[in-house]
């Protein structure tokens, strides 16, 4: 997921409740079947060919394949050919989306300058800023929730280490202390990027990263400027849509993951993890697969904060949407300390809101597999305000994946269940230049390919668990997918 989109909505760990081991009859699959026939032909030295070719177009364009650079346009390109060569009904959609474009991303103290990113949310500064005495809040298990961590911070600038709370939280806190700014830095190394409800948000906010957070702690009361301004900018870009030449056009599987990676960062793990192992599956799948329902792959445009999941669906019919049996996100499959995370389909956490018909079936279908080859699964929030995926619960498409964790730290409990490091983030290189090729899991990586690949190839079978084209239509027109707030990032 698009995490820092996120994803991204993004992917917030909620409870960490172990989804039952039963496995439902959408996750089971008899040998033979298609479904297994994909797990084993969808192999880890595969996905790694592709992995491969996506770290050498991010090493010869600067390190990143971020949308629009260079990086990018090779990375469809590569992705492209493969399914064309394949033999895939190959469709490329044209869009426009708006791309923040940065005006003043500075924050000073004394001679030192670091360089912030503003939240989703934050206001901007004026020009020239806005200026105190940086205050650093003191560490504990929930470092900034509550207005008591700001002891004497009216008019500083807050230092508010991640973690514990979301960052409209910490945001409110330090505001109603007197705060004139925030700086949230990463508990790990790289960028602190994430959203704010802008309802709540009255100061400006930036994320700094891990590395840069030590400088400033360092440079305690000195008196520092925060300087945060940007604008949108209309940009081009492309969704590259490939789908099979058999099966049922109007029961559509759509697999889907987003081909960019963030600025500065080679996106590996996040999100050419993704992306490869989807287009492994469309190749060992191939383009005439004796499937009752057809499947279509889909590599997205855009950003975050325009995902091009969104101008797809806005240029189809509404018929063409209930065409739609259901969407997988695709993304963040890798995460170097990962989990085994699957997005909760019926709320059963109680966190996540209204989901479209069938969305509970998806979960369990990839719960069912994983857990049938003794791995336990913990359920996450899908997010429904950002992300690729956002759209399609808009719509009332049944919607479901797989995700191993960004940002957010490794429990004790998990740690001693996945193995890993209690303690340290699930991907300690999110958004940031670490996330290469040599920083992923590939143990992680194959598994939950396999578990993509079993769910697809179930779902190509048959839909008959979740064939709820009645109830997407009544979730559409009673507007059960509006959100009522924005979903927010810790």
């Amino acid at each position: 997921m698009r995490a820092s989109r996120l994803g991204v909505a993004a992917a917030v760990i909620a409870t960490v409740a172990v989804i039952p081991a039963a496995i439902t009859p959408a996750a089971q699959a008899e040998r033979g079947t298609l479904a297994d026939r994909l797990v084993r032909s969808v192999t880890i030295e595969g996905i790694n060919h592709h992995l491969t070719a996506l770290q050498a177009i991010a090493d010869r364009n600067g390190g990143s394949r971020d949308d629009p650079s260079p990086g990018l346009q090779e990375s469809f390109a590569y992705v492209e050919g493969q399914v064309r060569a394949a033999g895939f009904d190959v469709s490329v959609q044209e869009f426009t989306y708006d791309r923040r474009v940065i005006d003043a991303a500075t924050v000073t103290v004394g001679s030192t300058t670091v360089v912030p990113i503003r939240m989703g949310g934050s206001p901007f500064t004026p020009v020239g800023g806005v200026t105190g005495p940086l205050k650093v809040v003191p560490i504990d298990a929930t470092t900034g929730c509550e207005v008591t961590d700001y002891v004497d911070a009216a008019g500083s600038v807050a230092l508010i280490r991640r973690g514990g709370c979301p960052f409209t939280i910490k945001a409110k806190s330090a505001a109603q202390a007197g705060a004139v700014a925030a700086l949230i830095y990463n508990n790990s190394p790289g960028p602190a990027r994430g959203d704010l409800d802008p309802t709540q948000v009255t100061i400006p906010v930036a994320g700094v990263s891990g590395e840069d957070g030590a400088v400033l702690i360092a440079l305690a009361g000195g008196s520092a400027t925060v300087d945060l301004r940007d604008h949108d900018e209309p940009t081009l870009s492309h969704n590259l849509i490939a789908q099979t030449r058999s099966g049922r056009t109007d029961n559509v599987i759509v697999a889907g993951a987003h081909l960019d990676s963030s600025p500065d960062s080679p996106g590996m793990n996040e999100n050419a993890s993704g992306v490869s192992a989807q287009l492994e599956l469309a190749l060992r799948m191939g383009s005439h697969p004796k499937v009752e329902n057809a499947v279509r792959f889909a590599w997205w445009g855009g950003t975050g904060d325009s995902a091009g999941s969104d101008d797809y669906l806005a240029s189809l019919t509404t018929g063409q949407k209930l065409d739609i049996a259901l969407y997988l996100a695709v993304e963040a499959i890798g995460s170097s300390n990962g989990g085994y995370f699957v997005y909760d389909g019926d709320n059963s956490t109680g966190t996540v809101g209204p989901m479209p018909y069938g969305s509970g079936q998806i979960e369990q279908a990839f719960a069912g597999y994983l857990n049938g080859v003794g791995i336990p699964t913990e359920e996450t929030n899908i997010g429904q305000a950002r992300g690729e995926y956002s759209f399609f619960i808009a719509e009332g498409i049944p919607s479901g994946g797989t995700y191993t964790g960004l940002q957010f730290l490794k429990t004790e409990a998990q740690a001693a269940k996945w193995g890993g490091t209690a303690g340290v983030a699930y991907h300690q290189c999110y958004d940031a230049r670490c996330d290469t090729l040599g920083n992923l899991n590939l143990g992680i990586l194959d598994r939950n390919a396999d578990a993509i690949a079993h769910v697809t190839g179930v779902y190509a079978t048959s839909t008959d668990d979740i064939d709820g084209r009645a109830q997407r239509a009544a979730h559409r027109t009673a507007g059960a997918h509006a959100v009522a707030a924005p979903v927010t990032r810790e």
